[in-house]
């Protein structure tokens, strides 16, 4: 009797893919190129003109008026002749006289009060948090003239820096209010806890809240510092008649006019004006993003 043999069907492996796996696989793949697509090409929308500035800064006095993109020879040169311009150093020393100590000032008059209005129930605390926020609404352009007469002609302050900088001794609006934000973050059993160990308000507040509430002020720190660093309306009403009062960015508009064909130093200068806030976020980014990120609008 003759016997049939009939060929087994071949056995898939275990770890083989099915067909059903390898789409699922396909349109993941495809999913994970489309968005990081999108977000390179959101990089280089932000990067491509950092890019630019940079290569032009480092080109020649000639290539500098040519359509080139790169340099043909790299002239580092640019930015000593950029810093030895008189005037330049000195508007360095003001711009960090203003945003240092406008930013110290601003943090240690802004933490108490966003305490205040955060933890302390009291008569009033709404109406106060409402005025804080119309602070904010209200724009500085309407109080520039009554501001300047009082700086200017009672205090004899005008070509000074210090008409932006005492400000900064009383608080801002908006870091009292991101800080309050945070501050409303914070259980208040950490507080109980700390004066049923016999601290008062003021260790609670630097024992026990300023440590937990460094992102806060990190994030209100950079924002002022930023804020008083790219400041250009202000220098010019206060210091302008005064060149020794000047800072980078109302300098940087002078160094433009008498360089405006000099595109090499001009971008050599936006470059030595912008390097000192990209390192400070790049080494600040983490206590920055976590601060906004962490602030919840709270009643």
């Amino acid at each position: 009797m003759t016997r049939l043999l009939v060929p087994a069907a071949p056995v898939r492996p275990a770890d083989a893919p099915t067909p059903a796996g390898r789409t699922a696989r396909r349109t993941a793949l495809l999913h994970w190129i489309a968005v990081h697509a999108l977000g390179v090409a959101a990089a280089l929308f932000f990067v491509l003109p950092f890019v630019f500035v940079l290569l032009t800064s480092l080109m020649s006095d000639q290539q500098a008026l040519t359509r080139d993109l790169t340099p043909d020879t790299w002239e580092w040169e640019n930015y000593r002749r950029v810093w030895d311009t008189p005037g330049f150093l000195t508007w360095w020393r003001n711009t960090l006289l203003y945003a240092g100590l406008g930013t110290v000032l601003t943090v240690v008059s802004s933490v108490p009060v966003a305490y205040a209005l955060a933890k302390f129930r009291f008569r009033g605390r709404k109406l106060s948090l409402m005025l804080v926020i119309s602070m904010m609404m209200l724009p500085p352009q309407v109080v520039i003239i009554p501001m300047y007469l009082f700086w200017a002609k009672q205090l004899d302050l005008s070509g000074t820096l210090w008409p932006l900088i005492i400000p900064t001794a009383f608080g801002d609006a908006f870091s009292i209010f991101l800080l309050r934000q945070f501050l409303l973050t914070i259980p208040n059993e950490y507080l109980d806890a700390a004066k049923v160990d016999g601290c008062g308000e003021f260790r609670t507040l630097t024992r026990v809240v300023l440590p937990m509430a460094r992102p806060g002020i990190a994030a209100i720190a950079l924002f002022q510092f930023f804020a008083a660093w790219n400041d250009y309306f202000g220098p010019q009403i206060y210091a302008s008649e005064n060149p020794a009062a000047w800072t980078l960015s109302y300098g940087l508009e002078s160094f433009k006019g008498a360089h405006h064909t000099d595109w090499n130093l001009t971008m050599a200068a936006t470059v030595l004006v912008m390097a000192p806030v990209i390192a400070v976020f790049f080494f600040a980014q983490r206590a920055f993003v976590e601060g906004v990120t962490l602030t919840g609008v709270k009643g």
